[in-house]
């Protein structure tokens, strides 16, 4: 908890505000299915101890941030991981990746990754500052098996 905000882990309910916290972001790309609520229910499922909300006292709490994540047993990767503009530049995404980070610690996990787009100039600053580093060697592939 910090005076400001309050880290808690993601609930199904929260989806609503978060999709549109996401939608209100740049830089977020989303799919219909996977990014369905039935679809970030699926993950929130599979990883109960690892997607987190930021709330600000008000009344209802607003959700500031929002941080997916989940591992394979191997490795772990980000997801979605967005603050809302008019919250920004108060510790909020740093505080939701130290949550992320130690719940994977906490897994056993010691390698996560994330995709960000390369235009997001803002995440991808915040991702370095955040000591994500840029791997130029590897081509990233994806197949729709939808």
């Amino acid at each position: 908890m910090n005076g400001a905000f309050t880290i808690r882990l993601m609930r199904a309910e929260d989806y609503a505000a978060v999709m549109r916290l996401w939608q209100d972001s740049e830089g977020i790309c989303l799919r219909d299915v996977d990014d369905s609520a039935e679809g970030i229910g699926r993950l929130l499922a599979r990883n109960p101890c690892s997607c987190f909300v930021a709330e600000v006292p008000s009344s209802p709490p607003e959700i500031a941030g929002v941080l997916l994540s989940g591992h394979d047993g191997r490795r772990a990767h980000i997801y979605h991981a967005a603050v809302a503009k008019k919250f920004r530049g108060r510790g909020i995404g740093r505080a939701l990746v130290a949550a992320a980070e130690q719940a994977m610690r906490e897994a056993g996990i010691r390698k996560i990754a994330l995709l960000a787009l390369q235009a997001n100039e803002d995440g991808n600053r915040f991702w370095e500052r955040a000591g994500y580093t840029r791997r130029d060697d590897l081509s990233y592939r994806n197949k729709s098996l939808s």
